[in-house]
């Protein structure tokens, strides 16, 4: 991945962890196309589930997938999260970060570009799960969010949310979505599938002008 000694980009993975092979892709487009320093970190303490089992929820029986939550709050991996970002402030000097997450990691950004924290300048999430309704009313940095129309985690409720609240706080706000697509689709489409393609490869490009929009605009 290129290196950018000014800016970086924290990428925040779903449940499928930082070795899953979409998610490294995912990191060397943001890295070459953006022109950042792009940095994916364990947040789940060692533990990876194998793919095909993640992949086929008739399986799912086979993991321990609620202990695996337990070990996996909030709570526990913010801590974690928060001293990432400020590490590429403080020990390695970036001028500008920002944070990507997908998933599990879309809560994460709305904390890390939280009012009370602000430790990035801007964030991008896809299919945000976990995300709470004060989390999305607390954004103080400019905030993208790539929406398909089929997610149980992402709810009808919460997309009306923040729709009308994002935009009376006063930052940079894109919402793009995706009609016909599900849950994971910004990571787990299936390159086979036309429509799913296609939107996988929008959704890169989208966070790619996001992140150079803002990211840039000082350097």
């Amino acid at each position: 991945m290129r290196t950018n000694p000014n800016i970086a980009i924290l990428v925040i993975h779903d449940l499928f962890g930082w070795t899953f092979p979409n998610t490294r892709l995912l990191a060397d487009h943001l890295a070459d196309e953006v022109g950042a320093t792009v940095y994916v970190p364990d947040f789940f303490g060692g533990e990876i589930f194998p793919v095909d089992v993640l992949s086929d929820e008739s399986k799912w029986k086979e993991i321990d997938l609620a202990g695996f939550l337990s070990r996996n709050t909030k709570l526990i991996r913010e801590p974690e999260i928060f001293d990432c970002a400020k590490a590429l402030r403080s020990r390695l000097k970036y001028s500008s970060v920002g944070a990507i997450g997908f998933c599990f990691g879309g809560w994460a950004v709305f904390r890390l570009g939280a009012k009370e924290v602000r430790l990035v300048d801007c964030v991008s999430t896809a299919h945000p799960t976990f995300l709470e309704k004060k989390e999305i009313s607390e954004i103080s940095v400019p905030v993208q969010i790539l929406a398909p129309e089929i997610d149980p985690q992402y709810t009808a409720e919460l997309k009306a949310w923040s729709n009308e609240i994002i935009p009376t706080l006063g930052v940079p706000y894109d919402y793009q979505y995706f009609p016909g697509l599900t849950h994971g689709f910004a990571t787990r489409g299936d390159p086979q599938n036309k429509a799913e393609r296609a939107g996988m490869e929008r959704g890169k490009n989208a966070a790619v002008l996001w992140f150079r929009q803002w990211l840039h605009k000082s350097n």
